[in-house]
């Protein structure tokens, strides 16, 4: 296609899925399901799934393979800049009087679901259309381990804000042991590709550069970052200037993630956490947290949904390992999350609260299932199996976050004492 078949195939995708997103996330808001659930479903609802399976010529019209370049680009900085905002009001004094809680729960979200993959690794790798042939059980065990372990990080961190929970112990206990379980999936989803064939250095430089990009955001950059703060708060407002800035600092670190092999989200996240707090943070949640929850993020969740074929569990077969699936990562997830707040004095509501939130896999996995698809280490009916697995457990998330939590914190006064509009 040319650059101006580009553009006109562009312009007509965003007008379908801010439509599709509207519509099917207001329709999931009279369920109970917050409008991230169904801007998921309107993703896959728009790709082969439905869309694809009942009308493949108009979807592959509306929808043309060269354009998805396109699209994937503003994926990225969809939920780029959505976690960069979810960074920014991210409560730093609450996660240290939680680092304990999130330290046990992550642990615990991550070593027992990544038990539990690795175990069913070891018996699917024999089955038929699973797995690549050329893929070694070690590779099969650390791969569906580590998508096992993976968390909604984006989906969480939307549930939590749509709650009006992103300033509260809850939702930060919540979003530090996501971020610490997604950010060790990924280096362990490194290792799988390093021996898969990308070399060692895939792993060295995933793992060694995630943690000095860490270190080195959250305490020289937090003090390289005041004076942009001290700009905002003389003046006033917050200029051009320094939101040009600002938006420079997020592609930089965007990019720095994405190219030593994590996620550029990680990048995003961290740059937000690192920002001074004040009239800088107030106005940058102000000025970009409309068109990024508006208009990009929806494009993140339907370019994932194009890749999503649902109807691959075509046999009784693969509908018992769907499910055997599904019971494991609930147990390895929920369950887990659960026992390790408990563990260290969370209440039981709290606790339940938190391993309901952290059992969504969301679109995390699917990105993660997609990189073993393309890179040949898994097949279409695994994919398929796990993202089923993904939807069901992110579909799970709300409704039993409401009966264990939400519906008390009302009663009491303590749920959306911090709700942001939106």
């Amino acid at each position: 296609m040319t650059a101006a078949q580009l553009s006109v195939a562009f312009f007509l995708q965003m007008f379908v899925i801010l439509a599709a997103a509207r519509v099917v996330g207001s329709f999931a808001r009279r369920f109970g399901q917050p409008q991230v659930v169904g801007e998921m479903i309107a993703g896959v609802l728009l790709g082969p799934s439905l869309f694809g399976y009942f009308a493949p010529e108009l979807q592959a019209h509306l929808f043309p393979k060269d354009s998805l370049k396109v699209l994937y680009v503003g994926a990225q900085l969809g939920v780029g800049l959505y976690m960069f905002l979810v960074g920014v009001d991210f409560k730093t004094e609450l996660f240290r009087s939680r680092a304990k809680s999130a330290a046990a729960v992550s642990i615990s979200g991550m070593v027992v679901p990544f038990g539990l993959g690795a175990l069913l690794a070891i018996w699917l790798v024999g089955v038929p259309n699973l797995f690549s042939a050329k893929a070694t059980t070690l590779e099969a065990m650390l791969f569906l381990g580590a998508a096992m372990a993976i968390t909604a990080f984006p989906m969480l961190a939307r549930i939590i804000y749509e709650r009006g929970l992103t300033g509260t112990s809850l939702g930060t206990l919540a979003l530090a042991a996501g971020a610490i379980d997604d950010a060790a999936a990924w280096c362990v989803l490194a290792i799988v590709l390093a021996s898969f064939g990308d070399g060692p250095m895939v792993a060295v430089k995933a793992i060694a550069g995630g943690i000095a990009y860490g270190v080195v955001i959250t305490t020289l950059g937090t003090k390289l970052l005041k004076p942009l703060g001290d700009m905002v708060e003389r003046e006033g407002k917050l200029s051009n200037t320094v939101l040009g800035i600002v938006l420079m600092l997020f592609m930089l670190a965007a990019w720095m993630m994405d190219a030593i092999g994590i996620h550029a989200v990680f990048g995003g996240f961290l740059l937000g956490v690192a920002m001074p707090r004040g009239a800088l943070t107030r106005e940058l949640q102000k000025q970009l947290e409309p068109i990024t929850v508006v208009l990009l993020l929806p494009m993140f969740f339907t370019f994932s949904g194009l890749n999503t074929r649902l109807d691959m569990v075509n046999s009784w077969q693969m509908l018992a390992i769907a499910l055997v699936v599904l019971l494991a990562a609930c147990l390895g997830k929920g369950v887990a999350c659960w026992a390790a707040a408990r563990a260290t004095g969370q209440d039981n509501r709290t606790a339940l609260a938190v391993g309901s939130l952290m059992n969504a896999r969301g679109l995390m996995e699917l990105i993660i299932l997609n990189i073993g698809l393309s890179k040949g280490l898994i097949q279409a009916g695994l994919f398929s199996i796990m993202v089923l697995m993904a939807i069901v457990t992110t579909l799970m998330a709300s409704p039993l976050f409401e009966w264990v939590y939400g519906r008390h914190a009302r009663a009491s006064g303590k749920l959306g004492e911090t709700q942001n509009p939106g």
